[in-house]
């Protein structure tokens, strides 16, 4: 096709899903002496570079896995955490296991990712999972046994959900406190390993999903924007109404106690 032959209009849906062009193709609109057609070209041309840069991104985050896969190990686990933090609410795991060579676009540590990207993430990784198992520890454990056993105890019920024992356990920042797997700690592992990331998103989304369901219950918190994080309009509900159930009775609940407020998509 001559590509300076055609409308504006008729480039533009040529070119809308395209990141590959024929070299005689981008030399002849590098040459078209329209603005418009140099634009098209140019728009073209950055979505190549982009698609190039997440490849490169999410090559870089398997190569933990890459280095199980090449001994035989195919069954690899990554396992991350969601709401450690809060003053209310449960802390929930995750465990997801990738098939080797499986690439997700535009998975990422889910706290830097945009609610509406980490829902889609939820759906596309349990489609393409060979397991995700979830674990809970609800505010009754949290304040029994502390954060940190809860945290733990979480994170061992996800990997006994998954429908498949796996031979290698990739942890993001601390090892997993009493677990017969073999296990990785990878500190910062949420944005280097891709199961990793894997198992932030589902951890957050389904946390995210719960403090949802706590805010119908209890509306005067508004759990629904901060998802029981310290910020400052949590401290004056509390303040103003004092605590209800969903709270961690084992945390600072006072009104003038400190608590930093999370930024967008915070564990």
């Amino acid at each position: 096709m001559r590509l300076n032959r055609i409308s504006l209009v008729e480039l533009a849906a040529y070119l809308e899903d395209r990141h590959e062009l024929l070299p005689e193709e981008e030399a002849g609109l590098r040459a078209d002496p329209r603005r418009g057609a140099r634009l098209l070209l140019e728009r073209c041309l950055q979505r190549r570079r982009e698609m190039e840069a997440e490849t490169a991104r999410l090559q870089m985050m398997l190569a933990e896995e890459r280095k199980f896969w090449r001994q035989g190990i195919r069954l690899v686990a990554g396992v991350d955490e969601a709401g450690r933090g809060p003053l209310a609410g449960p802390v929930v795991a995750a465990a997801v296991i990738l098939p080797p060579e499986t690439p997700i676009p535009l998975l990422n540590d889910s706290k830097q990712l945009a609610p509406a990207v980490r829902e889609k993430l939820f759906d596309e990784i349990h489609r393409a999972a060979a397991g995700v198992g979830i674990g809970i520890a609800p505010v009754e454990e949290i304040d029994r046994i502390n954060i940190y056993g809860a945290l733990m105890q979480a994170m061992r019920d996800a990997l006994s959900a998954l429908p498949l024992e796996p031979e290698i356990v990739l942890v993001d920042g601390f090892p997993i406190r009493e677990l017969a797997l073999r296990q990785k700690a990878i500190k910062g592992g949420d944005a280097l390993s891709l199961s990793i990331a894997a198992a932030s998103v589902v951890a957050k989304v389904t946390r995210d999903r719960m403090m949802l369901d706590l805010h119908r219950r209890y509306p005067a918190y508004g759990f629904d924007r901060h998802k029981g994080y310290a910020t400052k309009d949590h401290r004056l509900a509390l303040k103003r109404v004092g605590p209800c159930p969903a709270h961690r009775r084992s945390f600072k609940l006072s009104p003038g106690a400190g608590g930093a407020e999370p930024e967008e998509g915070g564990q």
